[in-house]
């Protein structure tokens, strides 16, 4: 059983795709878009291999302590276990605003809902793994998936919260590879390039001049699709040494280049 945090829609619902025709149960996770999550478990069960597989929408908000311990708790309720965390749940700036003008509550809100949230969700999954210790049903162990950011270590000048939520966020994920290998628990981040979902539907005329100019090899958009496909591979157990590294979904936006 998949937790997959934010999975209602976007790149979330990409990765609980992938993962039910994986074989797996997902927890779908959302903030507050109910006929969203209802659509990502539908399209779920649709993937699916078997009817024992089970997909249920459950409201949380991550960047609040109480919703998270009622996630935790629910999902565990309703299946008995946790077999895996995807830490997905994101948000962007309500506005974006160069950094001389951005505001302290934009700043204030986006470190809680992208790097607050899901460094905390990962403690309470971890207490649990580590004090209950239950029997992995995965193959190679629990897991751990941060979904960050070509914004880690890209500038944007204009979304400097957001640039600097994923740059934190990317660093958790270091912490808590070390902090998890001793107990056989694998963590691993997926860094997402330049992504078609609502999220970037209001830039998506400046993307694609940057993409007709070459800005990623491959020469296109990425998709939650793409995402979901790195996820899947991490949790069938395709690359069981590999705790700590940081996969890129970017078409190569990643390389330097002359």
């Amino acid at each position: 059983m998949i937790l997959v945090t934010g999975a209602g829609r976007g790149l979330g619902r990409g990765i609980a795709v992938q993962l039910a025709a994986e074989g797996c149960s997902v927890a779908i996770n959302y903030a507050a878009n109910r006929a969203a999550a209802e659509e990502a478990a539908a399209l779920c069960r649709k993937a699916s291999k078997s009817p024992a597989q089970e997909f249920f929408p459950i409201q949380a908000d991550v960047a609040s302590r109480p919703d998270r311990e009622r996630l935790v708790a629910e999902t565990l309720s309703r299946l008995g276990r946790i077999d895996a965390l995807v830490n997905n749940a994101g948000v962007a700036p309500r506005a974006r605003a160069d950094l001389a003008l951005a505001t302290e509550e934009s700043f204030e809100e986006l470190l809680r809902v992208n790097l607050q949230g899901p460094y905390f969700l990962t403690q309470a999954v971890a207490r649990h793994w580590i004090e209950r210790k239950p029997k992995p049903a995965l193959p190679t162990g629990h897991k751990v998936i941060f979904i960050t950011s070509i914004s880690a270590d890209t500038a944007s000048i204009d979304r400097g919260d957001y640039c600097i939520s994923k740059a934190g966020l990317a660093m958790a994920a270091q912490l808590w590879a070390a902090r998890l290998a001793p107990e056989g628990i694998q963590v691993v981040e997926v860094r997402p390039g330049i992504m078609a979902t609502d999220m970037t539907a209001g830039a998506k005329a400046k993307y694609d001049r940057l993409l007709a100019d070459g800005l990623v090899p491959q020469g296109r958009w990425g998709t939650p699709e793409d995402v979901g496909l790195a996820v899947r591979a991490v949790i069938a157990g395709q690359l069981p040494f590999s705790t700590g590294s940081v996969i890129a979904v970017d078409g190569g936006f990643h390389i330097r280049r002359l």
